[in-house]
């Protein structure tokens, strides 16, 4: 697959920034001892990208905090089975934030809207300026967004999935990946989903009624669906509609973030090289990051 000229890439920070703290070693450390091999991490990967892709547009979405978004005040146990980041990783964050802007690209963060619903809100402002786009990322959630035209790009492992690809990589439509969240529960974002109800169950409500109102609207027939326990899945389905119906408010990505949605605060304009230089001199990292600036700047 190969990208249409006019594509707008919007890059889901955190899953890169993560892949790079866990496995970069971590005695890549400045000149006050702190950790760097994210930020080094993350500026290689999208100083890769740039590099391979040169955009016309590319937004980069930042987690601001694990616990302010929209969804603890709906369920306030929503990532509750998370940790928050080591203190030397929120300081590679920020970092990470100054590379962004130094290479010429815009990065949004915010308090209440987490980077899928930033995302979210770009793609759905894109779509009615009949525009497509990328999604760069490896979060099952942001597949929801894709559409006829526009990719799943999980970069590191260099797979990329048009919108008919979707189904057969995560077992539904894009349109139903919430509905299938919500049926089966999310636990690395502790959602609860319908007790008892898997991934595979999930699937196969949503291929038999299509979407979660439908399965609610017809469960005297939830019986018909060729899974284990169908028999009970209906009382099981009834007995925990509140559960479903919260849970589908979590998984859907909102679409009303408070961030540009104008193609020109999407472009990307020229790495400000003496920015970035500075900030590879205070990080203490050599040559190769500031080669690949280098070569983003000429044409």
């Amino acid at each position: 697959m190969t990208h249409a000229p006019g594509m707008v890439y919007l890059i889901d920070a955190s899953v890169y920034v993560f892949r790079a703290y866990y496995s970069i070693p971590a005695d890549m450390v400045d000149s006050e001892g702190r950790l760097i091999n994210a930020v080094y991490g993350y500026a290689r990967f999208l100083g890769d990208l740039l590099e391979r892709v040169r955009p016309e547009h590319v937004v980069v979405a930042f987690d601001e905090s694990l616990n302010t978004s929209f969804r603890n005040e709906i369920f306030p146990q929503y990532k509750a089975n998370r940790d928050d980041p080591p203190e030397d990783l929120i300081w590679q964050f920020l970092q990470c934030r100054r590379v962004t802007e130094a290479l010429g690209v815009s990065g949004y963060a915010n308090e209440q809207f987490e980077a899928d619903d930033i995302i979210g809100t770009l793609a759905d402002n894109l779509r009615g300026q009949g525009k497509n786009f990328v999604v760069v990322t490896r979060d099952k959630d942001l597949a929801q967004l894709v559409r006829e035209g526009d990719e799943y790009w999980d970069y590191a492992s260099n797979k990329r999935f048009a919108y008919a690809d979707i189904e057969e990589n995560f077992g539904v439509r894009a349109e139903q990946i919430a509905d299938m969240l919500a049926l089966a529960g999310d636990s690395v974002d502790n959602i609860p989903g319908v007790p008892g109800v898997g991934q595979k169950t999930a699937v196969a409500l949503l291929k038999h009624f299509d979407t979660l109102d439908d399965v609610y609207a017809n469960l005297e027939m939830v019986a018909e669906v060729a899974v284990r326990g169908a028999k009970k899945l209906g009382d099981r389905l009834a007995k925990h509609e509140d559960l479903a119906r919260l849970s589908r408010r979590l998984t859907g990505i909102a679409l009303d973030a408070p961030v540009p949605t104008t193609l020109r605060s999407m472009r990307w304009i020229t790495p400000d090289l003496r920015a970035l230089n500075t900030l590879y001199d205070e990080l203490g990292v050599g040559q190769a990051l500031r080669q690949q600036a280098e070569r983003l700047t000429k044409v």
